[in-house]
Parts: C-alpha cells; sequence; structure tokens
C-alpha cells in the first residue's frame, strides 16, 4: 500500500497544528482514500492515465521523459485533459493540406494580414475571358489569367506587403477609391466608378506583367465628373448606353454616341473628351419629376441590372425597385420589395431610422411626493435600464435586424432563362420575371445574401457568412460550402472560373466543374505534394490573468509577473477582471456599448502600465485591445514576429444582469499566427461557492455566442478594418430543411485559450482544512476537491480543453498587501482559499503528443504555469501560463504553382476540361434579314441536340452605312458592349432552347424615339441612309466554356425600293472577348 511521507518541517507543521473533530478525521481518511484511489489509476505506454476506469474519457497526460519542445529544450508540464471533447462544437476543427470541405480552389490572391490593406482594400471585381479585374481603393489592378499559377511578382528585389503569395498582378495610378467595374468587351474597356463621383476607362490591352516598366502603373483612357456622390453602380444597357447611379436616388444615361467621340479624340485631349461627356447626360430623376413630385424615391440608389433580354434596367434602392425602358428611358413601373406597385412620390425613413430614444439609458426618477429610493435600489434600476438598453440595440444592430431591415435588397442578377433573382439581408432569394412579377423565393441560407454571378443554367450565391451555394435555375440548391472566413463581397465568372472576392481582399478561383470528380482529383493529386509546399514555424505566448479588485499595480509588480519572463516570448496576451467596478460605472459602460463605445481611463493607465512592463516601444507591439466594463483582455506581438501576426478582431459577451451587463462576462481577441487563427478569451463567471451550474452556464453562453467583428457595417469594416466597440450576436432564425450549421467563432479556431477569474471553489472541505492541504503543498489533494476540475470530468465545461497540472497555491482569497501564505482571508467570512484564477486551452490536436503537420497545425504544450505569490495589491494573485506553439502552414505560392502543374498534365483533368468545351450543335434559320419602316422579321434558332440544353445570346457586332451605290463601308463599328442600333428591337436577345427544340426570335425595325442624338452631324430621326448590322447569335451549353456564333446580316431600307444584300454574311465575326473569330473559347 502506498503512503504518504511527512518529513522535516512538515512533521513539525502538522504537530503544532489544533486536534481536530472526528468530522474532520472523517473527511481525512476519505481525502486519503482518493488520493491512494487517483495513485493506483493505470498509467498506459502513452503516459496517459486515463479515467477510463470509471467509464469517463478525461486524462491526465504526462509528456514522455525525453520530452522537449523549441531550442532551449524546455520540458513540457503534464496536463489534465477535460471529458466532452469529440462532439459538436467543442470538437476540434477539421484540417488538412487540401480543405476536404470544399472543392480545391486557385488561391489567386490569399487572404492578406488587415494591416497591409490600409488604403489599398480590394471592393470590387469584374471578369473577363482572359482577365480579372479588381477595383481597390487607391486605383484598380488586374489578372491576365493565362499567368495565374505563377509565383509573386518581384519588384526592385522585393515583394510587396500583402501580395507576397499573389498571382502576378498589374496595378494603376492611384486614383479615389474605386466602387464597382464593368467590362466592355466590344471596346476592350474597363469601366469603373469611384467614390469621387468620377467614371474612368482603362485599356484591357495593357502591357503584360513582368515587363521592364512594371514599376510604371497605367493610366485611365478617359475620365470625367458622373455624379457629386459616389458612383454605386454603372451598367451598359441593351443599346450601348451607360447607365450610372448615386445617392439621393439620382440615375443618369451617358448616350454611347457622346462615350464613341470622346474615345476617339487623342489622349492629351482628354480634357475635351471629359467636357463632352459631361454636357451629354440624361437626369431619370429629373424626367420623372411632375411639379415638384417625383416617381421615384429620393433613397440611394444601390445597383443596376441590365436586362438584356427584354432591353430594360432595373434600378434597385433599399426597399423598392424601378424598371426603365433601355432604349425610350422611360419609366416602366416601381415596385416595393413584396412586388406590390409603389405609388407613393418618396419612400418614408427606414424604421431603422426611428426610435432613436431606445438606444438611450434611461434612469427612473423619483416624484417629489414619492420616498427616494436607496443606494442599492437606485444601483439596481440604473443597471436594469442599461441592460434593458443594451438587449434593444443588440437586436437591432448587431444580428437581429428589425424587420424592414431584412428586406433590403443587397444583390441581384439576371439569369440565362431570362427572371431576374435579388438577395436580401435575411438571405431571402426572390425570382422575378421581366415585368417585375414575383415568381417564388427561396431560403438556404440565415446569412445576408451579399452578391451574385452566373455562369450557364447555374446561379452562385455569395453570402455574409462566407459560404458559396450553387443553384439551378427552379432556386433549387445544387451544393454548398464555406469560401472564405469572412463575407464573399462579389463574385465574378470567366476563364473557366467563379472568382469571388472576401472583405480581407482574399480571392479566390472555383473551378466551373466544380462540385464534380474534378475535386478529389485535386484533392489527391495535391494533398501527395504536401511536403513540397508545407512549412513549419513555433512562437511562444504568455498569457497572464489578474482580477485587480480595482486597484492599481506597481511596475515592480508588473515586472514580477510578466516583464522578467518575456525573453523568448513573442506574443503576450494579458487579462484582467474587475478594473472597474460599481453600479454607476456599470450602467454607464453599458450605455457607451449601445454607441459603439467602450474602454475607460482605469483601463487605459493598466494598458499603458503593462505596455511600459513589456518595453513596448523597442520590443514589443501593441496589437488592440478590448474592455467591457471590469473585464479587460489586450495583445502585443514581438516587433521580429510582426509580419507573420495580424488581422486582430475583437469581441464581447457579457453575462450579468439579464446577459447584458459586464460585471460578468467575457472579452476576446482573435488573431492569425503564421496563418492560423488563435482565439484568447478572458472571463469572470458567476461569484459564490454554490453557483457550479451558472458558472458552467456562462462559459456555454460565452463560447456560443462570441463573434468577433471589426464593425457593424461590413463595407465600412473591410475599408478601414477598424474593430468593433458594440459586441455582436449570432441569430437564430428558421432556416430551410438541410440548411447548414454554421459553427461558432471559437469552435473554428485553430487554438483557444481561457484565462481569467473563472470563480470555481474548493468543495467538500473547510478554511482551516484547506489552509492546512496548503501549507503540507499537498496540492494533489486540492485538486480532487476543486469544482472545476471535477466539472472537466463530467464534461459540463471546458469540454476537451486542456490545463496544466497546478502546482502553486491557490490564489483567491488574500488580505491586500499581507504577503505569504498566511495572507488568506482571515476576516469574518474567512473565504476558503480556491484557484479561481486559471488558464485552459485547446488546440489541433485531438490526442496527446500529436505532432505538427498540414492536418493537425496547431501544436502546444505549456512550459510555465505559475502565479505570482509576491504581488500583494490584489485579494487574487496574478497567474501567467507560457505555452509553445508549433505551427504547421502552407506556403501557397508554391502550392498553387504545384496546382497549375496538376491542372496541365493530369489526363483525367484534361479529359474533364476537354468535355466542358461541348457546344450543341445548332442551326439559324437565315443569314439575312432585310427590314424597312416598322418591318418585323423572324429569326428561328433549332437545337439538334437530343440530350443537352442551348443556351443562346444574341449581340451585335456593329453597324455601317451602307452608301448610296450599295457599296458598303469596310467597317463595322460595335457600340458599348455590342450594344444594338437604337433602330433594331431583337426580343428576346437570350434564353435557353431545349433539347430538340426551337425558339423565335423576333427582329423589328422602330423609328428612334430620341431626339437631339446625332449619327455623324445628322440627327437620328431625319436619317434617311440604309444602315447594315451584323447579329452575332452565340451558342453554349448549361456548362460550357466554349460557344459557337452565328452571323446575321441585318438591313434596313429606307426608300421603298428593292434592297440587294449579299447572301453571305461577313466572315469576320466578333466574340464576346471582342477577337475576331467565329468560335470562342473560355481559358
Amino acid at each position: 500500500m502506498d503512503t504518504l511521507t511527512i518529513e522535516g518541517e512538515d512533521e513539525a507543521a502538522l504537530a503544532s497544528l489544533p486536534r481536530r473533530d472526528p468530522s474532520i478525521r472523517r473527511f481525512s481518511r476519505r481525502s486519503r482514500r482518493l488520493f491512494r484511489l487517483l495513485r493506483r489509476l493505470v498509467v498506459n505506454g502513452d503516459n496517459v492515465c486515463d479515467g477510463t476506469v470509471t467509464g469517463e474519457d478525461y486524462a491526465v497526460v504526462t509528456p514522455p521523459p525525453d520530452a522537449v519542445v523549441g531550442e532551449d529544450d524546455v520540458k513540457p508540464l503534464p496536463e489534465f485533459i477535460g471529458a466532452g471533447g469529440g462532439a459538436g462544437i467543442f470538437k476540434v476543427p477539421v484540417r488538412a493540406a487540401v480543405h476536404p470541405g470544399r472543392p480545391p480552389c486557385l488561391e489567386l490572391r490569399p487572404h492578406p494580414l488587415r494591416e497591409t490593406q490600409t488604403g489599398k482594400f480590394l471592393r470590387s471585381i469584374a471578369c473577363t475571358e482572359t482577365q480579372l479585374w479588381a477595383g481597390q481603393e487607391n486605383g484598380v489592378r488586374f489578372w491576365n489569367l493565362d499567368d495565374v499559377y505563377e509565383p509573386a511578382s518581384v519588384i526592385e528585389g522585393q515583394v510587396r506587403r500583402g501580395d507576397e503569395d499573389t498571382s502576378p498582378f498589374h496595378e494603376s495610378v492611384i486614383t479615389s477609391p474605386t466602387l464597382c467595374l464593368l467590362a466592355d468587351q466590344s471596346n476592350k474597356l474597363m469601366w469603373s466608378g469611384h467614390k469621387d463621383g468620377k467614371i474612368r476607362a482603362w485599356k484591357m490591352d495593357q502591357r503584360p506583367c513582368g515587363s521592364d516598366d512594371d514599376l510604371n502603373p497605367f493610366k485611365e483612357r478617359i475620365s470625367w465628373q458622373a455624379h457629386r456622390g459616389p458612383v454605386n453602380s454603372i451598367v451598359i444597357s441593351s443599346y450601348g448606353d451607360m447607365w450610372s447611379c448615386s445617392e439621393g436616388g439620382v440615375i443618369k444615361i451617358w448616350p454611347w454616341e457622346s462615350l464613341e467621340k470622346s474615345l476617339l479624340l487623342k489622349p492629351e485631349e482628354k480634357h475635351m473628351a471629359a467636357l463632352l461627356i459631361e454636357r451629354s447626360p440624361i437626369d431619370l430623376r429629373s424626367q420623372v419629376t411632375v411639379n415638384g413630385t417625383c416617381s421615384i424615391s429620393s433613397s440611394e440608389v444601390k445597383y443596376l441590372l441590365s436586362d438584356s433580354v427584354r432591353a430594360k434596367v432595373w434600378a434597385v434602392q433599399s426597399l423598392s425597385f424601378s424598371i426603365w425602358d433601355s432604349r425610350s428611358k422611360d419609366l416602366l413601373k416601381v415596385l416595393d420589395v413584396e412586388g406590390q406597385a409603389e405609388c407613393r412620390a418618396d419612400m418614408p425613413p427606414l424604421h431603422g431610422q426611428q426610435g432613436d430614444h431606445e438606444t438611450r439609458v434611461k434612469f427612473p426618477t423619483p416624484s417629489k411626493k414619492e420616498k427616494s429610493p436607496g443606494f442599492l435600489q437606485r444601483s439596481r434600476n440604473a443597471i436594469m435600464g442599461a441592460a434593458g438598453a443594451v438587449r434593444r440595440v443588440a437586436t437591432r444592430s448587431a444580428g437581429g435586424f428589425v424587420v424592414e431591415d431584412t428586406r433590403k435588397t443587397e444583390a441581384i442578377i439576371l439569369a440565362v432563362d431570362g427572371t431576374i433573382w435579388t438577395g436580401n439581408m435575411s438571405g431571402l432569394i426572390v425570382q422575378w420575371d421581366g415585368d417585375g412579377t414575383r415568381l417564388r423565393y427561396v431560403n438556404h441560407h440565415h446569412r445576408a445574401v451579399m452578391c451574385f454571378c452566373t455562369f450557364g443554367d447555374r446561379i452562385y450565391v455569395g453570402y455574409a457568412s462566407g459560404y458559396i451555394q450553387v443553384l439551378d435555375l427552379d432556386g433549387d440548391l445544387v451544393s454548398s460550402w464555406v469560401s472564405h472566413n469572412e463575407p464573399v463581397i462579389k463574385l465574378a465568372a470567366g476563364g473557366g472560373f467563379v472568382f469571388s472576392l472576401a472583405t480581407h481582399g482574399g480571392v479566390r478561383g472555383w473551378y466551373v466543374a466544380s462540385p464534380g470528380p474534378l475535386d478529389n482529383i485535386i484533392r489527391t493529386e495535391l494533398s501527395q505534394k504536401e511536403t513540397l509546399y508545407a512549412r513549419q514555424d513555433s512562437v511562444r505566448v504568455l498569457i497572464g490573468t489578474w482580477n485587480v479588485g480595482q486597484g492599481r499595480a506597481s511596475h515592480g509588480a508588473l515586472m514580477s509577473w510578466l516583464g522578467s519572463v518575456t525573453s523568448d516570448v513573442g506574443i503576450v496576451v494579458v487579462g484582467l477582471q474587475e478594473v472597474d467596478m460599481g453600479a454607476g460605472f456599470l450602467a454607464m459602460s453599458a450605455a457607451k456599448e449601445t454607441v459603439g463605445l467602450e474602454g475607460s481611463v482605469a483601463g487605459q493607465w493598466w494598458i499603458d502600465a503593462i505596455g511600459k512592463a513589456l518595453d513596448e516601444k523597442k520590443t514589443f507591439e501593441r496589437m488592440g485591445s478590448r474592455q467591457l466594463a471590469g473585464l479587460l483582455i489586450s495583445l502585443w506581438a514581438r516587433k521580429e514576429i510582426r509580419t507573420h501576426v495580424g488581422d486582430l478582431d475583437v469581441a464581447a459577451v457579457p453575462c450579468g444582469f439579464g446577459r447584458a451587463i459586464g460585471n460578468k462576462g467575457g472579452v476576446g481577441l482573435r488573431i492569425r499566427v503564421y496563418d492560423r487563427t488563435m482565439c484568447f478569451v478572458n472571463c469572470h463567471l458567476a461569484a459564490h461557492l454554490e453557483a457550479v451550474n451558472r458558472r458552467n452556464a456562462d462559459f456555454n453562453h460565452i463560447f456560443r455566442l462570441m463573434v468577433f467583428s471589426r464593425g457593424q457595417n461590413l463595407s465600412n469594416a473591410a475599408a478601414a478594418g477598424a474593430s468593433t466597440a458594440a459586441y455582436t450576436l449570432k441569430t437564430t432564425t428558421n432556416q430551410s430543411p438541410g440548411a447548414e450549421e454554421v459553427k461558432s467563432d471559437l469552435a473554428a479556431a485553430d487554438m483557444i485559450a481561457f484565462c481569467g477569474d473563472f470563480n470555481y471553489r474548493l468543495y467538500g472541505i473547510t478554511y482551516d482544512e484547506a489552509r492546512d492541504f496548503i501549507t503540507q503543498r499537498s496540492f494533489d489533494w486540492l485538486r480532487e476537491m476543486d469544482q472545476l476540475r471535477q466539472e472537466m470530468k463530467l464534461g459540463k465545461v471546458f469540454q476537451g480543453m486542456r490545463e496544466a497540472l497546478i502546482t502553486f497555491p491557490p490564489t483567491y482569497k488574500f488580505e491586500r498587501n499581507r504577503s505569504g501564505l498566511g495572507g488568506y482571508d482571515s476576516g469574518e467570512k474567512k473565504r476558503i482559499p480556491a484557484w479561481c484564477d486559471r488558464v485552459i486551452y485547446r488546440d489541433t490536436q485531438s490526442t496527446p503528443f500529436s505532432e505538427s503537420n498540414l492536418q493537425c497545425p496547431v501544436v502546444s504544450s505549456v512550459i510555465m504555469y505559475e502565479a505570482c505569490m509576491d504581488v500583494t495589491e490584489s485579494d487574487h494573485k496574478p497567474v501567467r501560463c507560457k505555452f509553445h506553439a508549433t505551427i504547421a502552414h502552407v506556403d501557397k505560392s508554391v502550392r498553387r504553382r504545384e496546382l497549375g502543374k496538376i491542372i496541365k498534365s493530369n489526363e483525367e483533368i484534361i479529359s474533364i476540361f476537354e468535355e466542358l468545351k461541348s457546344v450543341p450543335e445548332t442551326t439559324v434559320s437565315t443569314n439575312n434579314i432585310v427590314l424597312q419602316s416598322q418591318d418585323t422579321g423572324t429569326l428561328t434558332i433549332t437545337n439538334n441536340s437530343t440530350t443537352s440544353k442551348a443556351i443562346f445570346t444574341i449581340l451585335c457586332g456593329g453597324q455601317t452605312i451602307v452608301k448610296d451605290d450599295g457599296e458598303e463601308e469596310a467597317e463595322y463599328n460595335p457600340r458599348g458592349s455590342f450594344g444594338l442600333p437604337r433602330w433594331l428591337e431583337v426580343s428576346p436577345a437570350s434564353g435557353i432552347i431545349k433539347p430538340e427544340e426551337a425558339v423565335e426570335v423576333r427582329v423589328h425595325h422602330e423609328d428612334p424615339h430620341t431626339v437631339g442624338e446625332y449619327v455623324d452631324g445628322i440627327p437620328q430621326s431625319e436619317d434617311t441612309r440604309d444602315k447594315e448590322a451584323i447579329l452575332m447569335v452565340n451558342i453554349r451549353g448549361s456548362c460550357s466554356t466554349t460557344w459557337t456564333s452565328h452571323s446575321v446580316k441585318v438591313r434596313h431600307c429606307f426608300s421603298a425600293g428593292v434592297c440587294l444584300i449579299e447572301s453571305k454574311p461577313p466572315n469576320l465575326t466578333e466574340n464576346l472577348d471582342g477577337s475576331p473569330r467565329e468560335d470562342g473559347e473560355e481559358h
């Protein structure tokens, strides 16, 4: 039998203790039995002493004798692992060399650290078949798709910060922030709308990346002042005119004739070109204003959509749509988001702008006749009033949107079948016909729809959660995956990819063949090359926690606690509790939270004092902090690793007084370290010995609801990277069957560390007994009485997380300014000493002693876990815990290069891409159509395939003037985006043809409506010359990356005489990317 050996001073100390009564002797015998049971537990070959003998899944892990970490060969400490970590949100996140939960993708621009993007965040993307363009805060950039697998560009021996792993790109001169992009492939121009109200045109055929003059950014072709406010959206209509929108309900049309003349001017005549365009716009708002009453709302026009099927334009405001005729510029209809006709002259203010009085904290004031309540009652009233305000604001602005907010339209797209789809803040997606009739709605996800794009008969949807979903034309869900860890703000298709842009500036390309057999082939091949692109680094993290009891500490105390142990540390995280307390402060803190403010004078003092102890001016850099009432957490990074640490986000979850006041709760920081996510949470849980269940509930509340954020407004957050002060809440809404559950932010992290005053006490023991065990340093006995350890054994709290075995005395409760173990509370209450102040963590290990690799990227071990018993400024002792973290990560430039090799060499992949080039065989009924005034011709397109659908699009390759002698001009001049001439109507201009079916296209001549427009100096309404246009009937399959093009010559003969026309159309046909060829291909 094992016996407890008592020697020397310990024996003398025990002899001096008073005699125990029988109940204590019974307790001592029970404690010894527990201790002997602990010693008899089975120790397996892996040095894991587990609880399986009693049917539990907790474990005590002791590292092997030869286990060391770091260059200084430090031995890790034994750890206790809580039960319940293998399921649900407490399960270790899945990691792999190639993400198993989504299709393999092209990392065109890997997620850059936010700090590197100040003033140059990407806001928008647009794609052609050969290029991807991005609008950024300081201009535009583009990638040639032939170079996407290449390593980053090196300029003057250096790679630009934030673009270390980005594919080669070319960048423009500095401009105002770019808000929107539009590709005009007929004229090889990229149009951009800017925050300063200007529209700019950029030539697509810029010099290739890597040329000798890479250092010279390219310049715009033309630019002009289009609006007083920002240019929110630009489109080119079916007739080649440009439409743009801005604030105040303003919509302007820029006729193609003016744009064309300006583009013909020489570069040195830019000023004249701008003046010419600025004098030409048509202001639609003024057109529909009669006697001061306007038919459309004065709210901001956010988006425009060109309905090329029916030659219409949709203008989108938050809660309404207006539909316009592209040709006549007439307003056809105004609808609300429910599809009802809108008759009011102006829209009322949004519901979210009303009732501002609700956000104010109201403190009850007694009437003069009533007796004034006491201090405690007044304090309670103040706190509860603040709590109500916090709940109301949290519901409205931090996740639980009010009814009208969720109805706001955030995205709009035209599908190939001619239907129009819109998405709103609630995740609702609505299908409309071309006349504005609401056909159906679907809801596959509970977060806001941010963007759409289409490829073939598929609709891609980007969400604020980072998800991408693929829908068919009936709105049914085809596939879904997490594309980014931040909102997807833009999608664009081209070159065989669907590109996605997230708020952090990362750009990924998803193969149009995904999801499908292609995914498994790439995933397998790329995973086998893991050794080529896997990299490994390590960092030491020091976490300090201290309940400061509303006091302050001397510089010496801070040096003893933190400054003396940071010589080998890369990251320092400090969590403080009770920085400020009191009813008045708590109420004021809650009120400040409602308007996005946080922090206090005391909190700032502590941050500055700790920074001084860490020598932050020379050695460490302060990354950020978050305060919620008395809770404060702050983080510093060593300057040597600063380039690998960033993207700091903050969060706070209150747990006191109706889950709204921050006297209890948690504050958190999330940060990327070597491209892995680490979360640090400082908690102050419910107090009192008997409140175990409340503490467990507080932890569960914090773990599930903690949402990290940089700002309440997504676009502002992306632009400025500012931290949010107000905490946010996960919303719960009704989801459709099969809708996926979004993991909590903490559950998705590679490493989580909780620190703080958890308030778990010692149970089944008296004050005197605890003091005796402490004097004997019998901490193994005391650990068996620890509430937290018992709850972790049962899997009720900190599920699956780990804590180094405690070898220091309990840190609570002490008399201030009294040193030594004799300083424990000896007052009237004689609170039982307890380990209230703890550090508990979880990394990516699912089994002990795992090695760091891309499947288990963060492997941490505790190399120091101590309490600073010599610090006496509070009734708690500060605790520090030092981790050694080994981090495996990916060299994304190398992995992208290896992906390119696989794509180009794997025979199965080549075969899949060849199949995507298949185009159904089709025939067009005629090559020539002759029209006179108001004539209508018919064009029949037949799908000869027996199995495949055909998608057709009719564009105009250009028009020319027929000379009197019948000879044609040599050149067909295309309008913007292959738009139709004003005298020609084509309906429908695009659509789907089922197998072995045909569609009839109406080709009609119409007299020009617009007065004052000229061609070659002749008013269009008086132009009597014969004209000829080339229609391009482009055919592709439902998922084809190539198309075939049929040419149809349409001639308008003004005179009633016989018009002769060549039976053979010209053999020079412009395809979608503007190159002269009959067949097109996506590369």
